[in-house]
């Protein structure tokens, strides 16, 4: 399985890498992007099975990305690892399509109770 952890912060997505490993995820491929823009070209040419995204970013947000995703027919499982977590925000993401939004702080048992079920 290929993992794409799209964030603007480095340091949020060495945490995220991290708690992906703690959380049993370890051995899958793991690609990042620092924003939406980049990540869209590059889901468009490695095609990751997940897509770890923040919400805000400059460039292309979390949002704007999965719209592009989903107007271009891709299936990519996607969820949102964000700070703002909203009863609206996570009303939109899933209308958006998203499986999932979890809010940062997270720990590496949260990401495996809210990951398990989308890959396995």
């Amino acid at each position: 399985m290929k993992i794409m952890i799209v964030d603007d912060s480095r340091a949020m997505r060495m945490l995220v890498r991290r708690a992906l490993r703690q959380a049993g995820f370890g051995t899958y491929e793991v690609t990042e992007a620092e924003n939406g823009a980049l990540a869209l070209s590059s889901i468009r040419q490695s095609a990751p099975d997940l897509v770890l995204s923040d919400w805000n970013m400059p460039e292309m947000n979390g949002i704007e990305l999965l719209g592009e995703l989903k107007k271009e027919g891709a299936t990519v499982k996607f969820g949102f690892v964000t700070s703002e977590a909203t009863p609206e925000m996570r009303e939109r993401a899933a209308r958006s399509g998203a499986l999932f939004l979890l809010a940062k702080p997270f720990t590496p048992e949260s990401m495996r109770e809210v990951l398990g079920p989308v890959i396995r």
